[in-house]
């Protein structure tokens, strides 16, 4: 039995990560400042500053170290939004609680949390590729396609050297030898996982192929956090009004003068437990375009669409045609993060279709989502496939995090307009 190499993990270590953080962005430039002006350690605002830097610098790592756990994570793109968005809430409360904070010390704390943890993740990125042992039994071919992963089958119940994970499939009626193999594995500390949900944590994807996969053993996600969301939903979408109301105002006379028919577009769609209820989104389609062939191929909106408006190609772009959908929200109709709803006529096409679709109505659709940040719009039942495949990892997944994730991932998408139609 061999262990798994430690050596070059040292950075993958969280109490380096935090502990590194806090002597770089916090202790260092405070022992700097103390150095050039010692009468700083009397000022009641040189403590606050410490203190507000320490819990920014905190705050953060604890955000991000959630967000990157999920799959395809590439973790120097959260970096900059998560720890901007704790020295900026600390920077508030400064100033609405009318404090006295050191300006320089925080600015300097939030740069060098930002090289920090910069450093660490380049660290980490400059190891080699993770290796995995898997037990040659069972459905575990699946993962092989999976090329970011380098995969050594095994072919005698030893754990080779260089590997760092066990993978198996439980499921499958293994011989005594190699199930005492997984147990001594386990014993030494080495990590032993089933394969489907090592495939699932790689691609960010659930192939449920029966209703027992369901993550929580249950068909119901957290039903606290529904209800939470749903509240938060709701207090979002009433602080943001005054300041969409504008917005909205300002692009309904832009749709109005670009091409002739109504400003706004609704469509009846499929909600939270399967109801239907009437989606607004700006126009961003002649209001009289003809289509050919079945219903539901009209309700697809192909690559290079002509239904498709000149302005209508940058709101969809920028996803901004999708903003009226507030009102959805403060409805209870949807949510600012989950599966997108599907047309009336499309969810029927689906439901015909493809095994269990309606279970993606267990929680409420969503005005973005993890199928929509890793994927973009779709336009054929196989990419309806592999969306599905994307919802369902989201809600055996249902939590803070992965909203979270989704909210960062959504301001990348609109700035690039990966994946619009």
């Amino acid at each position: 039995m061999h262990h798994a190499p430690i050596r070059g993990r040292i950075w993958q270590r969280r109490d380096l990560q935090l502990g590194g953080g806090v002597l770089v962005a916090v202790l260092v430039p405070c022992a700097i400042a103390v150095l050039i002006e010692p009468a700083l350690l009397a000022l009641g605002l040189f403590g606050a500053s410490v203190l507000g830097s320490l819990c920014a610098v905190c705050l953060g790592f604890w955000l991000f170290s959630n967000m990157v756990a999920f799959p395809g994570i590439r973790a120097s793109y959260y970096v900059l939004p998560v720890f901007a968005s704790t020295f900026a809430a600390v920077f508030a409360i400064f100033f609405l609680l009318r404090l006295d904070y050191s300006r320089p010390l925080l600015i300097a704390g939030f740069l060098l949390s930002v090289t920090w943890y910069y450093v660490v993740y380049f660290m980490i990125q400059r190891q080699q590729r993770l290796n995995i042992a898997v037990v040659p039994m069972g459905g575990v071919d699946s993962l092989y396609p999976i090329d970011s992963i380098c995969w050594t089958r095994l072919d005698h119940p030893v754990f080779p050297r260089h590997c760092t994970t066990l993978t198996a499939d439980f499921d499958h009626d293994l011989p005594p030898e190699w199930e005492r193999f997984l147990a001594e594995c386990a014993l030494a500390g080495i990590s032993v996982v089933h394969y489907k949900q090592l495939r699932q944590s790689l691609t960010g994807q659930v192939q449920m192929e029966r209703l027992s996969e369901n993550a929580f053993g249950s068909l119901m996600p957290n039903a606290t956090y529904l209800t939470v969301k749903q509240l938060a939903d709701a207090l979002i979408a009433l602080m943001l009004l005054p300041l969409v109301l504008p917005v909205l105002l300002l692009i309904a006379g832009a749709v109005k003068a670009d091409t002739p028919g109504p400003v706004f577009f609704r469509q009846n769609r499929i909600g939270y437990r399967g109801r239907v209820f009437s989606v607004w989104k700006f126009r961003t389609m002649h209001a009289a375009h003809p289509s050919c062939g079945r219903p539901e191929h009209g309700a697809m909106t192909a690559p290079d669409d002509p239904r498709i408006t000149r302005l209508g190609r940058h709101l969809r772009r920028t996803r901004i045609d999708e903003v009226p959908q507030i009102f959805n929200i403060l409805r209870g109709e949807m949510s600012w993060i989950g599966p997108r709803p599907e047309a009336e006529i499309l969810s029927q096409w689906y439901e015909r279709e493809i095994p269990f679709y309606r279970y993606r109505h267990i929680v409420r659709p969503g005005v973005s989502g993890w199928a929509q940040v890793n994927q973009g719009h779709v336009t054929s039942i196989d990419d309806v496939l592999k969306k599905l495949s994307y919802d369902f990892f989201y809600i055996s997944r249902f939590s803070f995090w992965l909203d979270m994730l989704i909210v960062v991932r959504t301001l990348k998408t609109i700035v690039t307009g990966f994946g619009s139609r």
